[in-house]
């Protein structure tokens, strides 16, 4: 379908996108707490933290799965805002926590990664397997790429009990991403991401000290390093060259066949062109790209009574339009 127009303006002295991403990560405040958690075990002897959100007055079977990005959690800003929005609006949510990310270190020696959709598949046959249904994926950033990633792997072979998706921020050409988050304009950016992946391998190297090394760990400086380094060979890949092509999303997009958001701003930071499929959206019958001018990485702020930012009243608008 066509590309879509926006709606989105951002506040005054909030239209750059360093300024939107950090406003939204570093200043916002949510009011909201999920009901429970839930921990599901894995095929592989590991476990998945699931954190739910249920309306008060509604006794749904609809469900929203949100997946977070890079390093985040069910807890981050943008999780707990979309939860609250789509809550409001009667429907069940279900966060999905990625390995390692819950608070607890996983017990295998892989964790996560842009295209392990694998993890998501099980979460996602969970909540059907409850009685669940209709059901919608939103993922953000990392967890964006790997929503539309498992959609396409489906492709017209999808549950039809999933009618929708949303994926916001959503790196979908790996390669140029990191290349991109790399650049000397984001260093606070990788520097931050890089401290918490430095953290999680030396818990790593001591839990599995066969599998693990700490030797290169200091001389790591780019995504694209650690990725090389850890992330790949952790995961069966053959370099970051390898992962980044086999994890990507964007090849698959034209196989979406449920209605899907692509929400990606146009002055996001982590964010090169080729992240923004134009060619591909424009024919597309599924697939409704749209790029706001502003809006940073995971920002889109908006400033209301509801305290809901811009993208998770599009969202929800969206995936939920009665």
């Amino acid at each position: 379908m066509p590309i879509a127009s926006s709606t989105y303006t951002p506040p005054p002295l909030l239209d750059g996108g360093h300024r939107q991403t950090l406003y939204a990560s570093l200043v916002r405040r949510v009011d909201f707490v999920y009901d429970r958690r839930e921990r599901i075990t894995t095929p592989d002897d590991d476990f998945l933290d699931l954190d739910w959100a249920t309306p008060d007055t509604t006794n749904t079977q609809r469900v929203a799965i949100l997946t977070h990005g890079l390093e985040g959690s069910a807890d981050r800003k943008y999780m707990r805002g979309m939860a609250r929005a789509f809550v409001r609006r009667g429907w069940t949510v279900c966060a999905l926590n990625l390995r390692g990310c819950s608070g607890e270190t996983n017990r295998q020696v892989a964790t996560y990664h842009s295209g392990k959709t694998d993890d998501l598949t099980l979460v996602v046959n969970h909540v059907l397997d409850q009685g669940h249904a209709p059901i919608v994926l939103v993922g953000f950033s990392l967890g964006g790429n790997l929503t539309l990633k498992y959609l396409g792997e489906r492709g017209a072979q999808v549950d039809n009990r999933i009618r929708g998706a949303a994926a916001l921020s959503a790196p979908v050409n790996l390669s140029a991403s990191a290349d991109q988050i790399d650049r000397w304009s984001n260093w606070h950016y990788t520097q931050y991401f890089l401290h918490s992946l430095r953290q999680k391998m030396r818990v790593k190297a001591r839990q599995h000290p066969d599998r693990v090394s700490t030797d290169r760990l200091w001389e790591i400086q780019t995504l694209r390093g650690f990725d090389d380094a850890y992330t790949a060979p952790l995961h069966g890949f053959n370099g970051a060259d390898d992962y980044y092509r086999r994890a990507s999303s964007k090849p698959l997009l034209s196989d979406l066949t449920v209605p899907t958001l692509l929400l990606n701003a146009a002055n996001d930071p982590f964010l090169p062109p080729s992240c923004y499929p134009r060619s591909i959206a424009r024919d597309h019958e599924r697939l409704t790209l749209e790029i706001p001018a502003s809006g940073g990485h995971v920002g889109f702020v908006s400033f209301n009574d509801a305290g809901e930012y811009w993208s998770e009243q599009r969202t929800t608008s969206f995936l939920s339009p009665s």
